[in-house]
């Protein structure tokens, strides 16, 4: 089996060519394959590899006090979902391009995965506000899966992301927003950039989706969470559909 590293932090790197330098050397000793992109603003990581050496980059990577709360999600999968090794030096760990996005001053206001599935069970938020789920990913990854009755927008860049949720504003102004993702960046850059827009009722899914299938399984989420490599999209159990469609490609 393969273990899967799906990690990222917001911290402020001063010299990300350096940074980035150094993980190529370690990952490459490993022979871990996926893709690091380093900024200014952190890191965000998707590694595959044995779980030895996955746990022991993971290791490695915490020895720098920076990176020692790293946020990590890990699953398996039967074979390597990516086909070599790419480490990018970017403006943004996620491209968002817009002011007060980025969360390296103050985190947005999260809501656990616990607590967000009892608000969705009992139809809206503890102070009896209507609950809005904001899906804020691209509609190929929309079409994989969603929560039930989340409001998803017709975006194919997160960057248009603004644009798209300007007609839905005055509706949601009565409502508690909670925004989310596949592990949490995009959710938590978007919620930033709302609040800083007046939107002071919006909150983040802490951890995203995956986050969400890991404490609490799939309920109230309908189908699966896309995935960028070749694992395609995970179930609320961490299991790739890749996988499910090898097996059933060769039963008999």
């Amino acid at each position: 089996m393969v273990l899967n590293l799906a990690a990222y932090h917001f911290v402020p790197i001063p010299d990300p060519d350096a940074l980035a330098s150094r993980v190529r050397v370690r990952a490459e000793q490993d022979g871990l394959l996926g893709t690091v992109l380093v900024a200014g603003e952190g890191i965000n990581l998707f590694l595959a590899g044995s779980a030895a050496r996955i746990r022991g980059f993971l290791e490695w990577l915490r020895e720098d006090p920076r990176f020692v709360e790293i946020r990590v999600k890990l699953s398996e999968s039967q074979s390597q979902p990516f086909a070599r090794l790419k480490v990018k030096v970017k403006p943004e760990i996620v491209s968002f391009r817009r002011d007060r996005a980025s969360p390296l001053g103050e985190r947005a206001p999260t809501v656990a995965p616990a607590e967000l599935a009892r608000w969705i069970a009992q139809g809206h938020d503890d102070a009896g506000k209507p609950l809005v789920l904001l899906d804020t990913r691209n509609r190929e990854e929309v079409g994989y899966g969603t929560f039930a009755g989340a409001l998803t927008l017709p975006i194919d860049n997160f960057v248009d992301l603004p644009e798209a949720l300007a007609p839905h504003r005055e509706a949601l102004a009565g409502a508690t927003v909670v925004s989310f993702c596949t592990g949490g960046i995009r959710c938590e850059k978007a919620a930033l950039w709302m609040r800083a827009e007046g939107m002071d009722n919006v909150l983040q899914l802490d951890g995203g989706i995956l986050g969400y299938f890991e404490e609490v399984g799939g309920m109230h989420y309908e189908g699966r969470c896309f995935v960028f490599d070749e694992r395609i999209a995970l179930d609320a159990k961490m299991r790739p559909l890749a996988d499910a469609t090898e097996a059933r490609a060769w039963a008999p």
